[in-house]
């Protein structure tokens, strides 16, 4: 049996650590601070976010930290751990358009806050991060919140609340920054739910995310508590949500909520479902693409409600037929999986998973699986054997328990 790799999480102190030696050798000097911000992974309910609807994350043990210093000029001068060289921004410049690369995310950060009228200046800062990167966990999520609550602290501007004491009314102003920045100047036309995980979600709980108006509530969630665990399994097949693909996933969605009469696919229930596919069910290939995604979100939001009920009833178990149809359908009718996500989900069902799914905006990245916590080993071994049997890439482990929000 194959070896698995597993991607462990560092602790708060050494990835502190790690930033602030880094600062000092780079910019020969003290940070004014260190902040960091999860990665995530999605339970159920996958693009439904840009539609208006539901979705269950956990924010990772897995973070990025953030060691900045302010500037009282708008240059931004950056080093990350992740990629080589350092990056330098005027902050004046930028727009849609004018950075590339990862400090797209970054400066248009700081661009979203300017323009939603916050005063925000330049600054020196260094990146590094243990989460996986182009695994679909939200590396650049993580990326956005840790510098949100940074700039938030070093400007004053009273959003973010303290680690005890977070303000969630004030984080989903800085999450909609993130996803301004995300859409506008890193050009990924995502939906909000990843930020909303790593700047709003709390230890121990999966955070109910209402797209529609921006609500959430705290859903408890202890897998352990019911010898249960939560097995993420990063297939090594990396994905972007900058390329195309998932900008036309959306798009079909947008022109058929419009073909629909709606604002949003939202407004079409279960029940609502059939007439709603009969009426986009015009003879036409992108007639019958629309029904095929719409069926999929209507019925994904509806399987984040089933998966809540599961939970707060006390039976997380439960969740594994629901997990399962989630697969299907992001296989089926959003075409947003690939071989390595299919073997994966495939291997660790046969291997004695209650249920497993991919996770993320789907062309690559992670998949996850609900199993019992003496059996991760096993499934975990199962899938390596699949991977190293297939010839592909080794693939990586991680146990996901719901973890702090960014501070």
């Amino acid at each position: 049996m194959s070896v698995p790799t597993w991607i462990d999480a560092w602790t708060l102190e050494d990835g502190a650590a790690r930033v602030r030696a880094r600062f000092a050798e780079v910019f020969d000097g003290e940070p004014d601070g260190v902040w960091s911000a999860p990665g995530r992974v999605n339970l159920i309910g996958e693009h439904t976010d840009y539609n208006g609807g539901l979705a269950l994350p956990i924010a990772l043990p897995h973070r990025t930290y953030v060691a900045l210093r302010s500037r009282p000029d708008d240059v931004v001068r950056l080093v990350s751990g992740q990629e080589q060289g350092s990056r330098e921004v005027d902050l004046s410049t930028v727009a849609p358009g004018t950075v590339e690369g990862w400090p797209s995310y970054v400066a248009g950060l700081a661009w979203a806050l300017r323009q939603a009228g916050y005063a925000v200046s330049g600054f020196d800062a260094v990146v590094d991060s243990c989460v996986p990167y182009g695994s679909g966990l939200s590396s650049s999520a993580a990326l956005e919140s840790a510098f949100a609550v940074a700039l938030d602290a070093v400007h004053g501007l009273g959003l973010a609340g303290t680690a005890d004491a977070p303000d969630d009314a004030g984080r989903a102003v800085l999450a909609d920054a993130c996803v301004r920045a995300e859409n506008e100047i890193a050009g990924a036309p995502t939906g909000g739910m990843d930020q909303a995980a790593s700047l709003r979600a709390r230890a121990g709980h999966a955070l109910l995310l209402d797209c529609l108006d921006g609500s959430v509530r705290q859903e408890p969630f202890d897998l352990a508590a019911h010898d249960l665990a939560l097995l993420v399994v990063d297939t090594k097949a990396e994905h972007s949500h900058a390329t195309g693909e998932y900008g036309v996933r959306r798009a079909s969605c947008e022109a058929a909520a419009v073909r629909l009469g709606v604002g949003t696919l939202r407004e079409i229930t279960p029940e609502l479902l059939p007439q709603a596919l009969e009426r986009l069910a015009d003879g036409s290939a992108e007639g019958d693409v629309q029904v095929r995604r719409v069926r999929h979100v209507v019925t994904e939001i509806a399987r984040v409600v089933d998966f809540v009920a599961e939970l707060e009833a006390g039976r997380p178990g439960g969740v594994g037929a629901l997990m399962d149809a989630s697969h299907v359908s992001l296989r089926d009718d959003y075409e947003v999986t690939c071989r390595e996500l299919d073997l994966t989900v495939e291997t660790a069902r046969a291997a004695g998973a209650i249920g497993a799914r991919m996770t993320g905006g789907g062309f690559g990245g992670s998949a996850i699986a609900l199993v019992e916590a003496s059996a991760v080993e096993h499934v975990a071994g199962a899938v390596a054997d699949a991977f190293a049997t297939a010839g592909l890439h080794a693939p990586a482990f991680l146990v996901a328990t719901p973890a702090a929000p960014a501070s």
